[in-house]
């Protein structure tokens, strides 16, 4: 595993965001098609990308884990982010996330960046269940949540869109039946 590199899977290296990240995080979270299922804002301005930056990065600072950056190995392309925020720490439950770039959609990299943070949050961190959420018009999502071993559990209103999010638990002690 390359040193620049915290996780990786088959393809792709995370790492941590950092404040000089911004052109990447433009090319993510300022493309609309990334972001229509998740904010309802529209298109995000240059300044509500670096609030959600900066968001990753304290999030990183203050519990140690965030969505993070990753990279197709061989290229060195940027694919999106994918990791874990606090969910129900008092339960130990995270919430994982990945958001990939429009351009590298289909290629299978939103699930091997979800085996991989789902790996790390069971076997390193130790956590009894990962939490997820998609917005009902999201069917891409909620296919690949089916396939990873997610159950769902209820719908949960999320402030960033408004609306009820279909929501899944994968336990810990799951039997994994990943297709």
């Amino acid at each position: 595993m390359s040193n620049d590199y915290i996780l990786c899977s088959e393809r792709l290296g995370f790492r941590h965001w950092q404040t000089t990240d911004l052109p990447l995080a433009m090319a993510l979270w300022g493309d609309y098609q990334v972001t229509r299922y998740f904010d309802s804002r529209g298109a995000l301005s240059e300044e509500q990308v670096k609030e959600r930056l900066l968001k990753e990065i304290t999030t990183q600072e203050t519990h140690d884990i965030q969505y993070w950056p990753c990279f197709d190995l061989e290229t060195g392309d940027f694919i999106g982010c994918a990791g874990l925020r606090p969910y129900k720490s008092e339960m130990d439950i995270l919430e994982i996330g990945f958001h990939i770039r429009s351009e590298h959609w289909r290629k299978g990299y939103a699930r091997e960046a979800a085996l991989a943070v789902i790996d790390y949050a069971f076997n390193q961190l130790k956590v009894k269940a990962l939490f997820a959420g998609h917005n009902p018009n999201n069917s891409g999502s909620q296919i690949l949540l089916g396939k990873l071993g997610f159950l769902y559990t209820h719908d949960e209103f999320y402030q960033p869109t408004g609306l009820e999010h279909p929501s899944y638990l994968l336990k810990a002690d799951h039997e994994q039946h990943v297709n």
